[in-house]
C-alpha cells in the first residue's frame, strides 16, 4: 500500500535508531503483534509486563511507516465535536470516552518517564479558533459541555486572542494539558523497552497469509518461516484494511510541512497546539528543536498519483498560511510529505474483532488524534488478553452500539 511520499523529519532526529533481525525460524507465542509502528510499540509496551509469550513482526524497519509522517498533536479535543458525539452515542458513552482520551495523554507521559529514550513528549496548551464568525456559537457550546466535564480551559474572546498572537479569530477555546511527542522516538523507545523485557521483535519481515488452525492462527512470511499464536494484534496501521477491510474507514490526502529550525518563537504564544474548525483545516505545532510543522490542507482523494502530484502546491500553500498567521517568522519547507489519512465514519476509533478472525484484534487508532487513540485501544486489547476482561474495549468494537441515550 502506497501510504505516503515526500521526505520526512522524525526518523532524522534519531539516526541511530535500534535495529532489529529478520525472523529466520519457524516459531510459537502466545501474542503476536503485527506491526512495527506507534501501535505495535504501544501495545507491546502494555504487554510487556503481561507475563506472556510475545513477539512483533515488521515488514520493514519500525517506525517507518506513517509513523514518519505523523504528527504527534496529543490532544483529547478531536475533528467531531463531543457534543456532536453526545447526540449520536449518548452522554454517559462519550464522557467515558473524554475520560479514557486523557488518561491515554497521562499514560504516553508516564510511558516516556520509564523508557530510556528520550521520546521528546512536552505538555502544551491548545488554541482551538473559529474559522468564521458562524463557528463561534457552536464552539462555545462545545466549550461550556467540556467546562462541565472538569476540563481546564477557557472561552477567549477576538481581544484575547489578538493581545497573545499576531493573528486575530472571532473566538477559541484555550485548553490545557494536551502535549505533543516525537513519534518516531516515542516508538522506538516503546519497543526498546518490550525488548528488554523479553519481547522478540522482528524486522524485515513481512506476514504474506495466515490460516487458523486448532485454536491458533498461523501467519506465514514471504521468507517462508511460520508463527503459530494464540492472539494475533493487527496493529499495521492503514495498511490493516489490506488484510480485512472495516466499512467504517474512509481515507483522504494530507500534506505536512516541516520547516527550518526558528531563532524566535516568542511571537507564538505558550508555543501551543495551534487548529481550527475550517474542514478541511490547518495544524501546528512546533518541535523540540525549534522547527514548526504545518498540517492539513486535506484533499478527497485515495489515489497515490493524485495525492502526489499536488505536494509541492500543498508544501507552497503551508507555508503561505503560516505566514498569514505569523508575518514575522520567517520559515522555509526542509522536509514535506504527503499521506493518505484515515477516519472513521462516526468519529471514534475501533477495534476490530470480526468471526472470520478468530482470538484476534484489528487495531484501527483511525482520526486525527492516533497516537492518543492508539494508546488508549492499545491497553484496552492487552488488558482484555491479559486478564481476560476489558469493559471498556466494547465503546470501540465495530459494532458498538448507537444512539445509547443515557
Amino acid at each position: 500500500m502506497n501510504l505516503q511520499s515526500g521526505t520526512y523529519y522524525w526518523p532524522a532526529t534519531f539516526p541511530d535508531a535500534p535495529a532489529y533481525p529478520a525472523l529466520d525460524e519457524d516459531l510459537s507465542c502466545d501474542v503476536l503483534i503485527v506491526g512495527g509502528g506507534s501501535s505495535g510499540a504501544q501495545c507491546a509496551y502494555y504487554l510487556a509486563d503481561a507475563r506472556l509469550n510475545v513477539m512483533v513482526i515488521e515488514k520493514a524497519r519500525i517506525g517507518s511507516g506513517s509513523t514518519s509522517t505523523n504528527t504527534a498533536l496529543l490532544q483529547y479535543s478531536g475533528e467531531k465535536m463531543f457534543t456532536n458525539l453526545v447526540h449520536t452515542f449518548g452522554e454517559a458513552y462519550i464522557t467515558r470516552h473524554l475520560q479514557l482520551l486523557k488518561e491515554a495523554i497521562d499514560e504516553i507521559e508516564v510511558a516516556s518517564t520509564r523508557v530510556s529514550i528520550d521520546c521528546e513528549f512536552n505538555r502544551r496548551d491548545t488554541l482551538y479558533s473559529a474559522s468564521c464568525a458562524e463557528d463561534v456559537e457552536k464552539l462555545r457550546i462545545e466549550y461550556e459541555w467540556l467546562k462541565r466535564h472538569q476540563c481546564e480551559l477557557a472561552f477567549w474572546d477576538k481581544e484575547e486572542i489578538e493581545a497573545k498572537y499576531p493573528f486575530s479569530r472571532e473566538a477559541a477555546i484555550y485548553s490545557c494539558n494536551d502535549a505533543e511527542v516525537n513519534p518516531f522516538r516515542l516508538t522506538h523507545a516503546l519497543f526498546d523497552n518490550a525488548a528488554k523485557k523479553g519481547i522478540r521483535i522482528f524486522e524485515n519481515t513481512e506476514m504474506n497469509g495466515h490460516r487458523h488452525e486448532e485454536g491458533r492462527m498461523i501467519v506465514s512470511t514471504k521468507k517462508g518461516r511460520s508463527i503459530r499464536a494464540r492472539y494475533v494484534i493487527f496493529a499495521a496501521g492503514y495498511e490493516g484494511m489490506e488484510i480485512r477491510k472495516e466499512k467504517q474507514a474512509s481515507f483522504v490526502s494530507t500534506y505536512t510541512v516541516t520547516t527550518n529550525p526558528v531563532e524566535d518563537l516568542s511571537a507564538w504564544h505558550n508555543r501551543t497546539l495551534l487548529w481550527e474548525t475550517a474542514r478541511p483545516y490547518l495544524f501546528l505545532r512546533t518541535t523540540r528543536d525549534n522547527r514548526v510543522i504545518i498540517g492539513g490542507l486535506d484533499d478527497n482523494t485515495n489515489y497515490p498519483h493524485d495525492r502526489d502530484s499536488k505536494l509541492v502546491h500543498k508544501k507552497d500553500k503551508l507555508i503561505e498560511e503560516f505566514n498569514h498567521l505569523f508575518p514575522d517568522i520567517h520559515v522555509k519547507a526542509e522536509y514535506y510529505s504527503a499521506a493518505f489519512y484515515g477516519g472513521t465514519v462516526d468519529g471514534l476509533p475501533l477495534v476490530g474483532r470480526y468471526e472470520e478472525y478468530p482470538h484476534c484484534y484489528f487495531l484501527f487508532a483511525f482520526g486525527d488524534n492516533g497516537t492518543v487513540y492508539s494508546q488508549l485501544l492499545s491497553k484496552l486489547i492487552a488488558k482484555e488478553i491479559a486478564e481476560g476482561n476489558s469493559p471498556d474495549l466494547a465503546l470501540y468494537l465495530q459494532e458498538r452500539p448507537l444512539l445509547n441515550k443515557d
